[in-house]
């Protein structure tokens, strides 16, 4: 996975994640609209057949970096409880 920094601010960040088309930007998106430190999250793809989304993540209270940080983490966390949930389950 390639990012590309288009703008980063303190409280504002752009970026195009290569190769991504909703996946994993609605997930990191619904991560973020989860924090209470974050003001607005979304991604576009500028045309229906790119293969890079734009992402946009506006913050108050922490930065746009930090938010996205801790929304990585969230999303490993949420990942490895799959992880043990689905290998208890195949038992």
């Amino acid at each position: 996975m390639e990012i590309e920094i288009i703008k980063s601010q303190q409280n504002h960040a752009e970026f195009r994640i290569k190769g991504e088309r909703h996946t994993l930007p609605n997930l990191l998106r619904d991560r973020l609209l989860k924090d209470s430190g974050v003001v607005f999250a979304a991604y576009k793809l500028k045309h229906p057949l790119d293969s890079d989304s734009v992402f946009v993540v506006n913050t108050k209270g922490k930065t746009a970096k930090k938010a996205l940080q801790d929304a990585c983490k969230k999303i490993d966390s949420d990942l490895e409880e799959l992880r043990k949930a689905i290998k208890k389950a195949m038992k």
